[in-house]
C-alpha cells in the first residue's frame, strides 16, 4: 500500500475552524514531504482544469482528496440537488404574477415593434396596456408579500414598494422569479452552485488544508523553549 493510500484511510485532522484563525500561516513547499508535494501538484492540476471549464471526474477527486474531504464534496453536491428540488416546487401563487408579467412583456414587445415602424398611436396603446398589466402584476405581488413575507426569497431583487424604490411599470424593471430565464433577471438563487463550482470549492479547500499549520502562540513557544532549557540544565543531576 502506498503512503498516500495509507494517508487516505486516516481521518482528516484538519478542521474548517482552523482557517478562522487569522494567525495561521501556510506551509512552504519545502516543508512538505514528497508525498504531500505530489498531492499538491495533482490538486493544483485539477483546479486549473476546473477553472478552465474542463471536467474532472469524481474518481479523480476521490483519488486525491482525503476521505473526509470527498465525503464533504458529496454532501455539498447533495445539498445543491436539494436546493434544485426546492426551486422546482415553486409556490402556485407565483403563477398569477408570472402570467400577468408575461402578458405585459408581450404587449411591450408589440409596442416596440409598432414604434419602430412609425405607427406611434398604435404603439402608445400597447405601451399603455403593458403599463397597466405591470401595475396589476405588482398589486398581485404586494398581496402575496403581505400574506407571506418569505415569498421574497423567490425573487431576483428586493421587493421594495416605497415611492423611491427600484420597482417600475416597464417589464425591464419588474421583479423576476429566480427560476426565470429572462435576460432581465438580475440574479439567480444565491445558494445555487454548479457541480463544477462545488468541485472547485472542494479542491481549493483540500489545498488550503494541506498547506495549513496550527500557529503556536509566542508565549506557548517561549514556555516550550524554557522547558527544553530546564530539561537540558537539569539532565546531569537526574542521571
Amino acid at each position: 500500500m502506498s503512503e498516500w493510500q495509507d494517508m487516505q484511510k486516516k481521518p482528516s485532522t484538519k478542521s474548517r475552524d482552523l482557517f478562522k484563525n487569522k494567525k495561521a500561516k501556510p506551509r512552504k513547499l519545502s516543508e512538505l514531504s514528497k508525498t504531500e508535494q505530489n498531492r499538491l501538484a495533482k490538486l493544483n492540476g485539477m483546479l486549473d482544469e476546473l477553472r478552465r471549464g474542463e471536467n474532472v471526474q469524481n474518481r479523480r477527486l476521490a483519488s486525491w482528496l482525503t476521505e473526509a474531504e470527498y465525503e464533504s464534496f458529496e454532501s455539498d453536491w447533495e445539498s445543491q440537488q436539494q436546493i434544485r428540488e426546492e426551486l422546482n416546487d415553486k409556490p402556485d401563487e407565483l403563477k398569477r404574477y408570472e402570467d400577468k408579467l408575461k402578458k405585459a412583456i408581450f404587449n411591450y414587445s408589440r409596442a416596440e415593434g409598432y414604434s419602430t415602424k412609425g405607427k406611434h398611436s398604435t404603439a402608445k396603446k400597447f405601451y399603455n396596456s403593458s403599463e397597466s398589466l405591470c401595475e396589476e402584476a405588482l398589486e398581485i405581488l404586494q398581496e402575496l408579500l403581505h400574506a407571506d413575507a418569505s415569498i421574497q426569497q423567490w425573487f431576483d431583487r428586493a421587493l421594495d414598494f416605497d415611492a423611491d424604490g427600484d420597482l417600475g411599470l416597464t417589464p425591464v424593471v419588474m421583479p423576476r422569479v429566480v427560476t426565470s430565464r429572462s435576460l432581465d433577471r438580475q440574479t439567480t438563487d444565491s445558494r445555487l452552485m454548479s457541480k463544477r463550482e462545488v468541485k472547485i470549492a472542494a479542491v481549493e479547500w483540500a489545498i488550503s488544508a494541506l498547506l495549513a499549520v496550527e500557529p503556536i502562540d509566542k508565549e506557548e513557544r517561549k514556555e516550550q523553549e524554557s522547558a527544553k532549557l530546564r530539561e537540558f540544565i537539569l539532565s546531569p543531576f537526574l542521571e
